[in-house]
Formats: C-alpha cells, sequence, structure tokens
C-alpha cells in the first residue's frame, strides 16, 4: 500500500482585531474648522461688536470694556479665534477617542494581568480580561492570542516561523489601530505655528494702523493710534494663547499614544516569547 504524501498545512492567517466600540474620532475635520469659523464670526459681530462695548453705540468709537476691546483687534481676531476655538474642539474630540481607545479599566493594570495570563498560558482568561478591557490595546492582544492559538494547531512549520507569525499579526493589529489613534494630531500640530503666525500678522497690521495714525496730522489721532495698538497686542496675546494651548494639546496626547504603543509592545514581546519559551521544535 502506497503511502500518501502530505504536505504541511498552512499557517492560517491571523483574524483581523475587532473595531473598538465607542467614540472613534472625527474624520472631517474640514467641517470642525468651518463649524469654529462660523462660531468665531458670530462671536465677533454679535457679542465683541455688540454697540454696548463702545462710547455713544458705536463700534467704531471708544471701547468702554475688555470685549470692545478685543473687537478693535480687526478682522484677524476672529481668524484666531476660529484656530483657537479648533485645537479646543479637536483636543476634547482627541480626549474622547482615546479614552475609547485605552479601554474601560487601567491600561498599566491590564498589562500586568495579561502578562500574567499568558506566562501561564492561560487564554481564556487573557480573552476574557480583553473582552472586559474593550479598546485598541484589548483588539490587538486579542489578535496576538487568536495567532498563538493558530499557530498550535499548524504544523510543519518551524518554531521560529511560527513566533514571527505572531509578531507579524501582533504588529498587523497594531497597524490597523494607529490610524485612530493619531488622527488629527497633525492638525493641531499645524496650530502651534500658525495661531503664532496670525497673531504676528495681527501685530503687523495693527502696528501699520497706528504709524498711519502718527504720521496723519503731527500728534495723530489718539482714538485711530490707540485702535491700532489694540489690535497689535490683542492679536498677539490670542496667537501666543492659540499656540500655547496646541502645544500643550499636541504633547498630551502624543505622550499618552506613545505609552500606549509601549504596552502594546511590551504585551506583544511577552506573548511571543512564551511561545517560543514553551514549545519545542518539530521534528
Amino acid at each position: 500500500m502506497e503511502k500518501t504524501a502530505t504536505k504541511p498545512a498552512a499557517a492560517p492567517k491571523a483574524a483581523a482585531p475587532k473595531k473598538s466600540s465607542g467614540f472613534q474620532g472625527i474624520r472631517a475635520a474640514f467641517w470642525v474648522i468651518v463649524v469654529c469659523f462660523i462660531i468665531a464670526i458670530c462671536v465677533f459681530k454679535f457679542v465683541l461688536g455688540n454697540p454696548n462695548n463702545f462710547e455713544g453705540g458705536d463700534p467704531e468709537g471708544h471701547p468702554i470694556n475688555l470685549l470692545g476691546t478685543i473687537y478693535k483687534g480687526g478682522y484677524v481676531v476672529p481668524i484666531i479665534h476660529t484656530l483657537l476655538l479648533t485645537v479646543i474642539a479637536l483636543s476634547i474630540e482627541r480626549w474622547l477617542a482615546l479614552r475609547t481607545a485605552f479601554g474601560k479599566g487601567s491600561l498599566a493594570k491590564f498589562t500586568a494581568a495579561i502578562k500574567e495570563a499568558v506566562a501561564k498560558q492561560d487564554f481564556a482568561k487573557a480573552q476574557q480580561l480583553c473582552d472586559k478591557q474593550r479598546g485598541s490595546v484589548a483588539n490587538v492582544v486579542s489578535a496576538s492570542i487568536r495567532a498563538y492559538q493558530d499557530m498550535e494547531k499548524t504544523t510543519g512549520v518551524k518554531k521560529a516561523q511560527k513566533v514571527a507569525k505572531i509578531q507579524q499579526a501582533h504588529e498587523e493589529a497594531t497597524q490597523l489601530e494607529m490610524p485612530t489613534l493619531q488622527m488629527n494630531l497633525p492638525i493641531l500640530a499645524t496650530l502651534v505655528t500658525l495661531g503664532t503666525l496670525t497673531g504676528l500678522l495681527g501685530t503687523v497690521t495693527g502696528m501699520i494702523k497706528s504709524f498711519q495714525a502718527l504720521a496723519a496730522g503731527g500728534g495723530g489721532d489718539s482714538l485711530a493710534l490707540s485702535t491700532g495698538i489694540s489690535e497689535a497686542l490683542i492679536n498677539t496675546a490670542f496667537g501666543i494663547l492659540t499656540s500655547w494651548c496646541a502645544v500643550i494639546s499636541y504633547n498630551t496626547f502624543s505622550n499618552k499614544i506613545d505609552k500606549l504603543t509601549y504596552a502594546l509592545d511590551e504585551v506583544g514581546y511577552s506573548i511571543a516569547q512564551t511561545y517560543e519559551t514553551t514549545h519545542q521544535e518539530e521534528a
């Protein structure tokens, strides 16, 4: 009786990680900017430009409070306000998205519990922890666990290749989650510089008006002079404030993503090493 040659079983592909439930972020950030611009225009026209903020009820007159003084900053004010509102809106959006990505419990405790379960090869418990935690980390760990279990059922493949397959499944799952984590951060990074430059533009236009007032009629028109100085200082202040908020927001969320990525790498390494140390090379 002839023996039938059997081909080595092909290594199954790791299943794609589950999508995180909850808020995933705003992909069309352009509309966030549009809405912020509309709000900034309304605030500029109807709040800052309210006649009650000026002597004689005339917006072209001398301001009598801080709102009127900000209005004197000119057309650059609503532009900078748009940038500032965009920073605030995208900061809230990133906070909600990363809150979903981190999951329901403490990331440090989850990582420690997963490493302990993997060390004991209790993958049922590890999967239960992932189902309870949810979020991007849990999704990636679930994909790595499924790859681990698939490799245990696979024959005809060297151990080193199996370990590489587990690592590959972990990396692919991580790459699927990263775009969601980093979404809209480039916009915040751009606003760091754009806020300062727009404030500088307002400063320059304000100083030009001030020098024009000084050049007209010797001593110059005091109202025009004060308006130009107000425009310069107000725009400088709001430009710095916008950049300040954008820097804090960008660095805060970048740091959170770095922590999450480190946790993913740590767990992925533990799963791969567990397989390498607990399984013998096939004969």
